[in-house]
């Protein structure tokens, strides 16, 4: 027969093996979750990684415009004069030789009221 401080060391033991799997399936799961998380090619790098696309992307889709607008403009410039006159008129204020200049200004509402 056993004595009960017996029976009571044999229940502790085997609290502290139930105990001890325990800790030593959370520690597993620890492990394997990190590779999925933080390891090489895990969670938050692929993330990361999404959001460095998305600005590329939005970065290529205004390059993209850019090129446009600027491909049509050197069209207009290869097929005729018109654009190149305006171009001139416009950036570089020059005019044509039979051309007037007339420069209308518009009355500043604010200075309007400063002189009354």
């Amino acid at each position: 027969m056993r004595s009960a401080s017996a029976a009571d060391s044999g229940r502790l033991f085997a609290r502290i093996r139930a105990r001890g799997r325990t800790w030593a399936l959370a520690i597993a799961i620890a492990l394997l979750q990190y590779p999925l998380w933080l390891g090489q090619g895990g969670w938050l790098q692929v993330r990361e990684g999404m959001q460095k696309i998305e600005l590329q992307r939005a970065l290529n889709q205004r390059l993209q415009t850019r090129n446009a607008s600027l491909l049509a403009e050197l069209n207009d410039l290869k097929q005729g004069r018109d654009a190149i006159e305006e171009r001139a008129r416009n950036d570089l204020g020059m005019m044509a030789p039979d051309e007037w200049f007339v420069r209308v200004v518009r009355p500043n509402p604010s200075s309007r009221e400063n002189k009354q």
